[in-house]
């Protein structure tokens, strides 16, 4: 919904605000609230928002353990006797399920659900705010640019792979922005076909080689590098490469997050991803098995 200059329908926007977007009410008039919101103050109909409800805003966030030691042990219980269930590297975070176990933390991560020791995370609550028009015309003018980022990706990912002739290339030019969808969604199918050759591989805390062991996000990181783009080895940090797209838009190649962990999605609701030391390199299904924090797409 629209936040306007002043407490009217045809007064001037000044931004957008989100389902689930939060905000400080400062003040009321004729059925308007007065609100700030991230860079954004102005006026929302007060019908259209909701003001001191816990649970509304308890859902709107989302609670975070950012991780501050070098390894971080997941334990299937609240004890430091528990079994260790996975291993988080330093600056991931994970989602907070529960906090009403004294010093502890119940957390999401793709072995399930386990508890970390407060004492190697800070906690914080991540919340969405609303949208200035400046600041919707640059994500608007960031995104273009992605997408012919992505595109020019796609097309040299696809011209390093190929050969063609020079009698071809040239009535192949006639209509570059079909091309270059088809490019771009031809080389997310080739990144999902080459990710799944590696299923059945091992798992390995911190690895990035896809015959003898990796973890998720050396995964991902090392089947986009046989395609010539760098990617970080991290699986909070693949959160904001590329540029995103809805879930109900994915395609293969794309890259999907969750807490703590990260996959590739290959079509037909099925994931690929490094899983665990149990199961290693494996497909899933449906790929919301976990929720989904985020879907980036490179190609």
């Amino acid at each position: 919904m629209n936040v306007r200059k002043k407490p009217t329908t045809d007064s001037k926007a000044v931004g957008k605000l989100y389902k689930n977007n939060v905000g400080t009410v400062i003040g009321e008039k004729d059925g308007w609230y007065k609100i700030k919101s991230g860079s954004v103050t102005g006026y929302v109909k007060s019908e259209f928002v909701s003001i001191g409800d816990e649970k509304k805003l308890k859902k709107a966030g989302r609670r975070v353990a950012l991780v501050e030691t070098e390894t971080l042990k997941v334990r299937k219980g609240a004890s430091q006797k528990a079994e260790v269930i996975t291993l988080v590297p330093e600056g991931d975070d994970l989602t907070v399920l529960d906090e009403s176990k004294d010093g502890w933390a119940k957390v999401s991560v793709d072995e399930g659900k386990g508890y970390v020791s407060t004492d190697y995370v800070t906690l914080s609550t991540e919340y969405t705010y609303a949208e200035s028009a400046a600041e919707e015309k640059a994500r608007l003018q960031k995104e273009k640019e992605e997408r012919e980022a992505a595109d020019r990706a796609a097309q040299k990912a696809e011209s390093a792979s190929q050969t063609t002739s020079s009698g071809s290339s040239q009535s192949q030019s006639s209509d570059s922005s079909v091309q270059d969808s088809s490019s771009a969604s031809s080389t997310g199918s080739a990144v999902a076909s080459y990710a799944g050759q590696f299923v059945g591989n091992p798992y390995v805390y911190g690895g990035t080689s896809l015959t003898n062991g990796t973890d998720c996000s050396g995964f991902v990181m090392s089947v986009y590098a046989h395609f010539g783009v760098s990617l970080p080895h991290s699986s909070s940090a693949l959160r904001s490469v590329g540029y995103g797209v809805s879930t109900s838009n994915m395609q293969p190649g794309d890259i999907v997050c969750y807490s703590g962990h990260v996959a590739i999605y290959v079509g037909n609701n099925t994931i690929v991803h490094a899983s665990n030391a149990r199961d290693g390199i494996k497909y899933t299904s449906p790929a919301n098995y976990r929720t989904i924090l985020a879907v980036r797409r490179i190609f």
